[in-house]
């Protein structure tokens, strides 16, 4: 019997329609699912007459594939993906290829590429992006891990990309866990880009604007500078109706959930001194949002204020626009310079151009200005953030004063906005050239003698001042450390 191309372990909806996007583009798929009735219930429906065999145990399923063998696990993150791993250990020879395709975290994917590579094992952690949809059609891939595995899945992997202008959003990314990294951050601006647009929203509701209105709105935004596929996807949400005619939209509870990879990429920030600021307050809304029995009880001990009615609709629509804009670009700034700091931590060498080209199609956060990151880091490879880029520059300070409006408007008629705050704080301090941190500095030394640098000294060199006179010889001693 012919031996399959590839094969699939976990069939469930993502599973099943990455197979059947393999199987659209020639490929023959050997599929496994840990529950025997699933795969036959796949391979006699969806999968009927399609060059997909379905096993219902793993020795049979290993034997069917040709060498070296390519596994493409899709099961859930954490604790499945290596107890799959120790069942194919036995059944695979050295220079097989297992693949994690699912929402692993990357010292995972680090830790299970060291572990098989000790075995003779290649393994690929790649990340992939796009939903049930994108799986079907094309998705955004983000492999890495074992170079050596790379010539034998990228045929598969390219054909069942996402193209645009000609060209698939799938390109290796580097060594150990990098896809699963670069994935990561690409979640991270996603969840910073769904908070900002929930964010336009109720501040679009709270000046007066009907659900159809703001539909129309974002119809428009996506017209211009903002098109996106979350821009796009928001406008259909809010025209759906439900079944008694109001919109869909207004009947939905307003409690968010997280499968946690918003939260690791602010973890890796915090460890790494990373600003990360709105992606956080991104995670920290979500949470915020799961209170919803205290907030409620909290909503009736304060007063809130009388929110101001807008005049000109189309004006504040605008600045919305700009500071939507203005915002996102703060949110990718923030995750490339994430990206930057580990890349060099790592010695990854992330060609960070290319990555923008593979978020282009398929993925969740693909936009317009994608090419615009990509044209920003092939004039300058070293780009220490992307503000500094022209383009990016000439946008913000477009944007300015829209976005301050914005804000204000914001704070004073009690909109929770934090990521379109968080995002405003960045920027200022980024282009402030001093901060109130001497203060903190003194603050620092006072309690617990951390020293300070000195203005009018070279950096580098480190000072402690006896500030109370106390547990010394002197009121006040400064010196060099």
């Amino acid at each position: 019997m012919k031996k399959s191309n590839i094969g699939l372990v976990g069939l469930a909806v993502m599973g099943e329609n990455l197979c059947l996007n393999m199987e659209s583009k020639g490929f023959h798929i050997s599929v496994y699912n840990r529950t025997p009735d699933k795969t036959t219930a796949f391979v006699n429906g969806r999968g009927a007459g399609k060059n997909i065999t379905g096993y219902t145990e793993l020795t049979g399923f290993v034997a069917s594939l040709e060498s070296p063998r390519k596994i493409l696990l899709m099961v859930k993150a954490g604790a499945p993906v290596d107890a799959f791993i120790e069942q194919l250990l036995p059944l695979v020879e050295r220079g097989d290829i297992i693949i994690d395709g699912g929402n692993s975290h990357y010292p995972d994917s680090d830790r299970r590429a060291q572990y098989l590579a000790e075995r003779g094992i290649h393994f690929v952690g790649s990340g992939v992006s796009g939903g049930e949809e994108g799986a079907l059609l094309g998705p955004s891939i983000m492999p890495g891990g074992a170079s050596e595995a790379w010539p034998h899945v990228r045929d598969i992997f390219k054909r069942i990309a996402a193209r645009v202008d000609g060209e698939p959003c799938c390109e290796w990314i580097g060594p150990e866990g990098s896809g699963h990294f670069v994935k990561m951050v690409h979640n991270g601006i996603e969840y910073g880009d769904m908070q900002l647009i929930c964010e336009a929203y109720h501040l679009l509701q709270t000046a007066g604007f009907s659900t159809a209105e703001i539909q129309a709105i974002f119809a428009n935004y996506n017209t211009g500078v903002l098109d996106s596929y979350l821009i796009a996807i928001t406008a259909d949400i809010l025209a759906h109706t439900d079944t008694d005619g109001t919109p869909l939209v207004d009947n939905i509870l307003d409690t968010a959930g997280q499968k946690g990879t918003g939260k690791w990429t602010s973890v890796t920030a915090l460890e790494l001194g990373s600003p990360l600021t709105l992606i956080s307050e991104s995670v920290f809304a979500r949470m915020l949002s799961a209170m919803k029995d205290e907030r409620v009880s909290a909503s009736r001990h304060f007063t809130a204020p009388t929110p101001t009615p807008v005049v000109d609709k189309a004006s504040f629509a605008k600045q919305i626009e700009q500071a939507l804009y203005a915002s996102k670009i703060i949110s990718y700034a923030q995750g490339y310079d994430l990206m930057k700091k580990v890349s060099d931590e790592r010695g990854w060498q992330l060609n960070f151009g290319q990555i923008a080209m593979l978020w282009r199609g398929g993925c969740i956060i693909r936009s317009a200005f994608l090419n615009n990151i990509k044209a920003a880091y092939e004039k300058d490879a070293n780009l220490p953030n992307l503000l500094l880029d022209s383009f990016f520059t000439q946008a913000i300070e477009t944007a300015a004063a829209d976005w301050r409006s914005v804000v204000a408007y914001a704070v004073l008629n009690g909109v929770p906005v934090p990521a379109f705050a968080s995002a405003l704080a960045y920027f200022d301090a980024y282009r402030s050239e001093r901060l109130p941190t001497n203060l903190l500095q003194a603050q620092r030394d006072y309690f617990g003698a951390h020293t300070y640098e000195r203005v009018d000294k070279p950096r580098g060199q480190y000072f402690h001042t006896n500030w109370t006179g106390r547990g010394g010889d002197t009121a006040s001693t400064t010196y060099s450390v």
